[in-house]
């Protein structure tokens, strides 16, 4: 009696499975999608620096730029693995990486002190970018348009700062200046500094600024108090004080727009 075959084995005769016969080629893929498998063991082609010499930045996902900045993983993970365990920590929201601070970014085994503030320094690179066209050259003449020059240097900030824009005649920015840094509830500032600094720059008008983390875009009386303050003794000098905008995550408060000033 002749045995019945087996209708798999001429696929397993023809194809062994033992990876011992695989190409060098395909191996090199394989491995590509462990996460143990550190980056420059890749295929040439997915390594996210050769990707992003052969296809620029738009071939590349958020997770594998950010691997470039991490550059080497460790025993367990790989940069790309880190990196997405950075997004993960953020929500998979850009956005909100742009909020996470060095200590958070320690949080995540693989990524110590170095990678940490070269990922901190980046961002902060972007951020300023934002607002780096020459000062003389930004003119604000309405709330929006001072609102959108503050904004990404202040609202991913996750502690309260006072910050002054300092004008010419023209509604030129001419300076900016964060004048003091508190806490994550409040801060304080000094008029009088403030003023030394107009006179500095030879301001002839300023706005004030400042950000609530938690988001709140209601100024208190305090906020209020101290608006009045300053725009009075300002005046003493022939220095207009414009406007206080008050800055979040979820858009900006403007006491002239709201008649407080």
């Amino acid at each position: 009696m002749v045995p019945a075959l087996n209708p798999l084995s001429p696929l397993v005769a023809s194809h062994p499975a033992s990876s011992s016969h695989l190409s060098p080629k395909i191996k090199v893929m394989e491995n590509s999608i462990r996460t143990n498998v550190p980056i420059n063991q890749w295929s040439y082609d997915d390594q996210p620096r050769h990707k992003l010499l052969k296809q620029g930045f738009s071939g590349l996902s958020n997770s594998e730029l950010l691997s470039i900045l991490i550059n080497a993983g460790n025993k367990e993970s790989s940069a790309l693995d880190l990196a997405k365990e950075v997004m993960k920590l953020a929500g998979d929201n850009l956005h909100e990486v742009g909020k996470l601070t060095i200590n958070d970014l320690q949080k995540i085994k693989g990524i110590g002190e170095a990678k940490s503030t070269l990922i901190a320094a980046a961002l902060e690179i972007g951020r300023r970018r934002e607002v780096s066209i020459p000062m003389n050259r930004v003119v604000v003449s309405t709330s929006h348009d001072i609102a959108n020059y503050l904004k990404p240097m202040l609202q991913d900030l996750s502690y309260e700062v006072f910050a002054v824009v300092f004008l010419n005649r023209a509604n030129r920015v001419k300076h900016f200046e964060i004048i003091s840094r508190g806490g994550i509830t409040g801060t304080v500032a000094d008029p009088r500094i403030i003023l030394q600094r107009a006179l500095e720059h030879q301001a002839t008008s300023l706005v004030l600024s400042h950000n609530h983390p938690s988001g709140n875009l209601k100024p208190s009386r305090a906020d209020e108090e101290l608006t009045q303050k300053i725009k009075q003794a300002a005046g003493f000098l022939d220095i207009s004080v414009l406007d206080h905008i008050l800055i979040s995550q979820d858009g900006y408060f403007s006491f002239c727009d709201e008649g407080l000033m």
